[in-house]
């Protein structure tokens, strides 16, 4: 008898707790129609190109229909570094690191909600082919811009939740 309440138990202490969605309400929520509102500025190079379409997929840029309520600001920082000398002095493996430094705008009122920054690195083997090397720099270019592009969101997605309370 015990056992089968304690997960009763455990569900009622759970919705005491205040834990909401995040995303309540599907694509009408307050978090959904405000991240549809947010317009992104443009992003200038190859990396800006891929930044701007991986968080337009992500902020479902369009999907209500109506204007803009904010504007995100992204300013990036792509490096790409030699790393591990081999025998014949010649570079073994890259480092790519992409950082985001993001501004989401109120345009109503022109003042900033957020100023932060976002980044992710990769390492990249360097091999005897060019054409190879150049490939893998260029694949992990567009996985960092997805795994920036995601915390961006994340923490655009936290803003707009705090705001709606």
């Amino acid at each position: 008898m015990i056992r089968a309440l304690a997960p009763l138990a455990a569900l009622l202490a759970l919705t005491g707790c205040g834990l909401q969605p995040i995303y309540a309400g599907g694509s009408n929520g307050v978090v959904a129609r405000g991240l549809a509102q947010i317009d992104i500025a443009q992003i200038p190079g190859d990396e800006g190109w891929l930044m701007r379409n991986a968080l337009s997929d992500r902020l479902g840029r369009g999907a209500n229909g109506g204007g803009s309520a904010y504007r995100l600001d992204v300013v990036l920082d792509d490096q790409l570094e030699g790393l591990g000398l081999l025998t014949d002095d010649t570079i073994g493996r890259e480092r790519r690191t992409l950082r985001a430094r993001y501004q989401l705008v109120d345009l109503t009122t022109d003042t900033i909600i957020v100023d932060a920054t976002a980044g992710s690195d990769a390492g990249i083997d360097v091999v005897g082919s060019e054409y190879a090397t150049i490939a893998a720099e260029q694949t992990a270019l567009e996985n960092l811009t997805q795994e920036v592009a995601d915390q961006i969101v994340v923490r655009l997605t936290r803003t707009l939740r705090e705001q709606a309370r």
